[in-house]
């Protein structure tokens, strides 16, 4: 029996033991295929540490439904899962994670929104670098050299107020610790993606035992406070449309880190067996995920109520190991131990995200969206030149004064990534409907996956400038900086041609480039475009 021309790529793709490319300097490149779904579920274990980054800002913002926003968000994000597993399942010699599967799906109708998918989900991910490492610091400044001389110094560099009122660039004593914290994970992943995880495990041991221990001891201990999780009023009072807004601007910011565990399908073209360890790796990590991040923020809530989630060391996430300390009911060594599971812990999300994003950027320019430069792995398998970008733009994010705006504004991309890979998931089953999948998402689920899409839409228009007035417009003015770089990559560089790798999947070389899906991608665009427009215009920002 012959194989058809679709089925035909997907069968060559999994008979090439180690995917390879061709590099800038005609060098051959490649990526090792020598991971299992294990090794990715060890990498991706980080994300729940994630719920530290901003458990005390959603907190203090929405109040009492804060437990609620989470619950719902980690359950939208392992709905969402399931179409991210069947395109990354379309694609067995890509890695990057679901936004090089998803724009697989969009090149067809337009050679800018295809790289955009990729850039906006860089841009959400590798931020995590110097959001974990500043919170990694700041605990160990607090916490061992509590208003000293170095704790409080600071150098001022620029001052960035016509962005953001008082954000400015400065250099102190966390810029230089986060420095350091960021060269040792840079050298522990420039060994190579199976080292690194193995490391992970045992780093996740540790790491995860304080969300666990907070999770549970303080609800054996003292049982549920009922008044402290209800009623379920946003900090405004009511339900109007101000309340409706704070609700949004909470279910905006959580998804950042609920929905993170995507990242495991970042390494499909180093799997053994993509086929089944793709979606093996995302489901056991969303499984996880569903867990913490319904057990802490319930944990922390039930223990310490309203008051406590307005604590300013929550909010800005520096007393965040006291609270834990007290809501287990330790003293000063309980207090010790449990910061220095803290860092684990934030260790573990940083080397996920640096893992996850610096392959994006590799695919990304494997692909043709991004400078050729970054298409290179050295010989443990590493993309090293992606690596050293990530550290560099986090270097000088670390300098920034306001993380929260940070988180904030690299959440919009992430939003916006988010949107056009649900709806890449129908687009791919329009256009491919013959190609292999291994596992392949019920069509009522994915139907439902679109139109969680919009609904995140929704999040964004009228989530976003809850953290800060032109948050919104300032996310989406970074996520256009794409189309220079790919416009210069693409007709400079490539002389308008793409890659021949990404020729086969784009299906040119078997002559299936009808776009089946008709103008229905370009009307889910419009009609997101026309829905952030009016919801943040009826959003009231108080």
């Amino acid at each position: 029996m012959s194989i058809s021309a679709p089925e035909r790529t997907s069968e060559n793709a999994l008979q090439n033991p180690n995917p390879q490319f061709e590099g800038p300097q005609d060098s051959v490149v490649e990526l090792k295929r020598e991971m299992t779904w294990k090794d990715a579920f060890w990498f991706s274990s980080g994300v729940p540490a994630l719920v530290l980054f901003s458990i005390g800002s959603i907190g203090a913002t929405v109040g009492n439904v804060s437990w609620l926003v989470w619950t719902i968000s980690i359950f939208m994000g392992f709905l969402q899962s399931f179409t991210y597993a069947e395109i990354a399942g379309l694609f067995p010699n890509k890695s990057g994670g679901a936004s090089v599967y998803g724009a697989m799906g969009w090149i067809k109708y337009s050679k800018l929104i295809a790289p955009l998918s990729v850039w906006s989900n860089w841009l959400a991910w590798s931020p995590t670098l110097a959001l974990g490492t500043s919170l990694a610091s700041g605990y160990v400044l607090n916490s061992f050299f509590p208003n000293s001389a170095i704790t409080n110094w600071q150098l001022t560099l620029l001052d960035l107020g016509f962005i953001k009122h008082d954000l400015t660039l400065r250099i102190n004593a966390i810029f230089l610790l986060s420095a350091v914290l960021l060269l040792m994970i840079f050298a522990i992943q420039h060994r190579g993606a199976l080292a690194a995880a193995r490391l992970q495990k045992v780093l996740a041991i540790f790491a995860l035992a304080p969300l666990v221990i907070v999770g549970l001891v303080p609800l054996f201990m003292h049982g549920i406070t009922l008044k402290n999780l209800f009623p379920l009023h946003p900090l405004s009072g009511s339900w109007d449309m101000a309340g409706v807004t704070i609700m949004m601007g909470g279910m905006f910011l959580a998804a950042w880190s609920s929905y993170a565990f995507e990242t495991a399908i970042c390494y499909t073209s180093e799997f053994k067996d993509p086929r089944k360890d793709t979606y093996k790796s995302i489901f056991t990590s969303g499984l996880l995920c569903i867990g913490m991040f319904i057990l802490v923020p319930l944990s922390f809530q039930n223990a310490i109520g309203l008051k406590g989630l307005l604590d300013p060391g929550l909010v800005s996430g520096s007393g965040v190991g006291s609270i834990m300390a007290k809501m287990v009911g330790g003293g000063i060594v309980i207090y010790s131990v449990i910061v220095l599971m803290l860092i684990f812990s934030l260790v573990l999300a940083i080397m996920t995200s640096m893992a996850g994003s610096s392959r994006t950027l590799y695919q990304a320019s494997v692909d043709g969206w991004l400078p050729k430069y970054l298409s290179h792995v050295n010989h443990h398998g590493a993309p090293t030149r992606a690596m050293w970008t990530d550290l560099i733009f986090n270097l000088v994010l670390l300098t920034m004064s306001d993380y929260t705006f940070i988180l904030a504004l690299s959440n919009v991309n992430y939003m916006i990534f988010n949107f056009l890979n649900l709806n890449a998931g129908w687009i791919h089953r329009v256009d491919r409907p013959n190609w292999t999948r291994p596992f392949k998402v019920p069509t009522a689920l994915l139907v439902i996956n679109v139109v969680l899409g919009f609904v995140n839409i929704i999040f964004l228009g009228m989530g976003a400038d809850i953290w800060g007035a032109g948050t919104l417009w300032s996310g989406i003015i970074a996520a256009m900086f794409i189309i220079p770089v790919f416009l210069y990559r693409h007709y400079v560089t490539d002389k308008g041609k793409f890659p021949g790798r990404m020729l086969e999947d784009m299906d040119i070389m078997y002559n299936t480039q009808e776009k089946r899906a008709g103008i229905w991608p370009y009307v889910a665009i419009i009609a997101a475009v026309v829905l952030i427009l009016f919801v943040h215009n009826i959003a009231v920002y108080q």
